[in-house]
């Protein structure tokens, strides 16, 4: 039933799965056991023994010696005990050898089905136990197939396999067999009997793991990223900020020559990127958020809402291609912006002084 090529297999299933040989021989110890009861209807308590070193399978009939049976399939007496090893003693367990009869081709499937079926289990919990540490983490994947909209990878030395969601793809960029990338781990997620690493190349964590690898001052907390906001493929906003003033956080994160940021863009296919200084001062990093326009004056309107108020010509600017640059801004910052030129800016402010003096005459 089990010749000498599967044992030999078993190295390469630790290779190609990451399953431990001695994971699988218990697997299929426990496999060989179901199949026999099943094919039998033999209710006595079975173990299987697989010797790799010998390339053999061997069956036991375990049983509890007592004085006297009350359960046959479980219990020996002593006195039957005692023709098999003359040294028992009551409590003791008893172990004899026996060659199954007709364990055949039926049982062969049977035993097959119960394997793969815990092959899975053990395949999913090596995924869990190595990739549950890993999530928040940038990792450099394969791609190596492209099915229903979804990109999987391989991930790691033990060439597990990954998924990227097509929501977790970025617009535009075009994926293919045997590309490498680099992608952000977001989520190991249990389904039943499987298990499946979710992986982006949109979230805002791969930017920040970017960064973290290419600038030598982020990785060593002198400079901290405080906050980012991302339309992938498009533009991302990053707020970043150092506590020490000796130290140009914008000037790191840019590079001599701007080599660091292309690094990065190139990393992001061509995104683009805005390295903005965070602020304390909330209307100072609106301010600073609404990059590359520059704000004539900033209004605190509510608790956390202001009036970004920008030159005529600069207005096209700061609100962006459909609103992206200031929607950026919005998320950046987590307050809400609304976006006036200098003269509509002025007009508001004549028609509500207007207003205030009709109440006041009134």
């Amino acid at each position: 039933m089990i010749n000498q090529d599967f044992f030999l297999a078993l190295a390469d299933l630790e290779r190609q799965k990451g399953i431990s040989e001695q994971d699988f021989i218990g697997a299929l110890e426990e496999a060989l056991v179901s199949a026999y009861k099943k094919y039998s209807g033999d209710a006595s308590k079975i173990s299987v023994k697989l010797i790799p070193d010998k390339k053999t399978v061997k069956f036991y009939s375990v049983k509890t010696v007592v004085e006297e049976v009350v359960e046959p399939e479980e219990e020996i007496s002593l006195e039957d005990a005692a023709k098999v090893k003359k040294s028992i003693k009551v409590g003791d367990v008893l172990s004899v050898e026996f060659v199954p009869k007709n364990f055949g081709r039926i049982a062969a499937q049977t035993a097959r089905q119960i394997i793969m079926q815990k092959l899975r289990e053990i395949e999913k919990n090596n995924t869990v136990s190595e990739f549950e540490d890993k999530e928040g983490e940038l990792m450099v994947c394969t791609v190596r197939r492209i099915e229903d909209g979804n990109v999987y990878v391989e991930l790691g030395g033990n060439q597990i396999e990954g998924v990227i969601l097509p929501r977790d793809q970025v617009p535009g960029e075009k994926y293919e067999l045997n590309q490498k990338l680099n992608v952000f781990v977001k989520k190991v997620k249990n389904f039943g009997k499987t298990a499946q690493i979710v992986v982006s190349r949109t979230s805002t964590g791969l930017v920040k793991r970017v960064f973290e690898n290419e600038v030598p001052e982020i990785r060593q907390g002198l400079v901290e990223i405080k906050a980012i906001a991302r339309e992938p493929g498009q533009r991302t906003k990053i707020a970043i900020y150092s506590a020490d003033p000796e130290i140009d956080a914008v000037g790191a994160c840019v590079g001599a020559k701007g080599a660091r940021v292309n690094a990065i863009v190139n990393e992001l296919g061509g995104e683009k990127i805005d390295i903005i200084l965070w602020s304390e001062n909330p209307l100072e990093f609106i301010s600073k958020a609404l990059s590359p326009a520059r704000a004539i004056k900033i209004i605190q309107t509510g608790e956390t809402s202001a009036l970004a108020i920008v030159p005529d010509d600069k207005l096209s600017l700061a609100i962006g291609r459909s609103g992206q640059n200031a929607r950026l801004a919005v998320r950046l910052t987590g307050w809400k912006i609304d976006v006036k030129s200098e003269s509509a800016a002025l007009d508001l402010i004549d028609n509500a002084e207007q207003q205030e003096e009709t109440e006041t005459e009134e």
